[in-house]
């Protein structure tokens, strides 16, 4: 072959030709990496109290798991954010058990939709989230009629400080 002007300009703009960077597939792998952070983040749920209930305040290290949520307001108690009973019904409760509570508890074990609710339900764990004045009376009484339901790990919210000082 002959050696030209045109082969040899083709040849030198060969050697000086860099290396391209494929940002096609850069852009892929951050755009799965994103939508895998997005996924993740999302599967860790906080319970947020309602504005009438104010957690008192705590050193916690443990991570909340989903769990049955009874919230105590000074004026009535919730299940799943269904009202069952008022605060006067639990002072005046005798046999230290709220009937309306416990048979709440117990309906909730049988009304079962989805597998995320059906673990909810089937185990033994509960939240209550009470307001910071609420006396321990009425904790007591609302942990005893817990236990009677068959819920017998009972976790109060709080809300979590950072350390102790």
């Amino acid at each position: 072959m002959k050696n030209t002007r045109r082969l040899k300009r083709m040849a030198r703009a060969k050697r000086n030709r860099m290396g391209a960077l494929n940002l096609t597939s850069l852009m892929d792998v951050f755009t799965i990496l994103v939508l895998y952070l997005l996924v993740n983040q999302s599967s860790v749920e906080v319970a947020e109290p309602p504005k009438d209930i104010k957690l008192p305040d705590s050193v916690v290290e443990a991570k909340p798991r989903q769990t049955v949520i009874m919230m105590v307001s000074e004026r009535q108690i919730l299940i799943q954010g269904e009202p069952v009973a008022t605060y006067d019904e639990v002072l005046n409760s005798q046999g230290g058990i709220v009937e309306p509570i416990r048979a709440s508890l117990q309906k909730l074990r049988g009304n079962v939709i989805g597998l995320n609710t059906a673990a909810i339900a089937k185990g033994n764990e509960i939240t209550i989230m009470a307001h910071r004045t609420v006396p321990f009376k009425v904790l007591k009484t609302l942990m005893s009629s817990c236990t009677s339901a068959g819920y017998a790990s009972i976790s109060l919210a709080v809300n979590q400080k950072s350390t102790q000082n």
